[in-house]
């Protein structure tokens, strides 16, 4: 992954490029891809470009205009913009969005080209900063890629900036962010903001208790750095029996509620946080499309 992808770029829907019959300057114009993956040009009919390469649709256009002329034409291509191939940058930055992936880029370049980390106003000639680089995440065909972005961004440590792929998701969250975020098997997963104390009974209350399959006795607590968390087992049902004392949340705790028991730690702690960025992925990318957008659950059973 710190490596270019070796994949040749290939046409698709929204990519412009311009075109040029070498010798006749008058011939020179720029097109689109359509929605169909068809390009209009000069008198030919409709053709077909999606999933080729720049070289390829050269040739195409070139056999194709050849039918209509005595010798076949010397084409060229130049690719102008990329529009079927994006990664979304989104959170506390400059300027966050979406954008096209035309070249090779790193998650350095990324987060440069969305203006960066964003910093609160300065307060007595300091800058403070408000994006938190402890739970930001790189999210790749649904799971997490692991990227510290503390490395990355505040130690320069380039063995964390990896090349992106089309589609791939980063998300900096507000430093200020107060919230538990409750999963699994609940009535209504949910981000919960922290205005006080908080426990975890009280967490999965506010989230509508728990489903009839809940494992009680296998509650996780994720505290800490994404890219190293920390993970606790509770047991819920113990708990509520009042033979355990209930535990005091933190801004940022994330809470799972099982369907069934996972005894291999590392494991459940990787399907936790798949679950989590998902879900917060699903919704953050909603809501930059449609800022009314109702909030997303994303539940993953977890199997013995």
């Amino acid at each position: 992954m710190l490596r270019p992808s070796e994949s040749v770029f290939h046409l698709g829907p929204g990519d412009t490029f311009e075109i040029e019959v070498m010798g006749d300057i008058t011939s020179r114009t720029t097109v689109t891809v359509g929605p169909d993956g068809k390009i209009y040009y000069n008198i030919l009919p409709g053709l077909d470009v999606w999933g080729l390469t720049l070289a390829e649709a050269r040739d195409r256009l070139g056999d194709e205009l050849k039918k209509f002329v005595r010798e076949r034409p010397v084409v060229t291509l130049a690719l102008r913009t990329v529009a079927s191939k994006q990664v979304w940058v989104l959170g506390r930055l400059g300027s966050p969005g979406v954008y096209s992936l035309g070249r090779p880029t790193s998650l350095l370049d990324a987060v440069a080209g969305a203006g960066g980390p964003a910093v609160n106003t300065p307060a007595g000639g300091m800058y403070s900063e408000a994006a938190d680089l402890s739970r930001s995440f790189l999210i790749r065909n649904g799971h997490l890629v692991p990227v510290d972005f503390q490395r990355l961004l505040r130690n320069g440590d380039l063995s964390q900036n990896v090349y992106l792929q089309p589609g791939d998701f980063i998300f900096m969250p507000s430093l200020r962010s107060a919230q538990v975020h409750v999963l699994g098997a609940v009535l209504q997963p949910r981000s919960e903001r922290m205005t006080g104390s908080l426990t975890v009974i009280q967490a999965i209350a506010l989230a509508g208790g728990t489903v009839p399959q809940a494992c009680l006795p296998n509650v996780a607590i994720l505290r800490g750095s994404l890219a190293h968390p920390q993970i606790a087992i509770v047991a819920v049902n113990r708990v509520l029996r009042g033979k355990a004392p209930d535990v005091r949340l933190e801004p940022g705790d994330i809470v799972f509620v099982p369907y069934s028991p996972e005894r291999v730690l590392e494991r459940y702690a990787n399907l936790i946080l798949d679950t989590f960025v998902r879900t917060v992925g699903v919704n953050e990318g909603a809501y930059t499309i449609n800022s009314k957008a109702a909030p997303i659950a994303i539940g993953v059973n977890i199997a013995p």
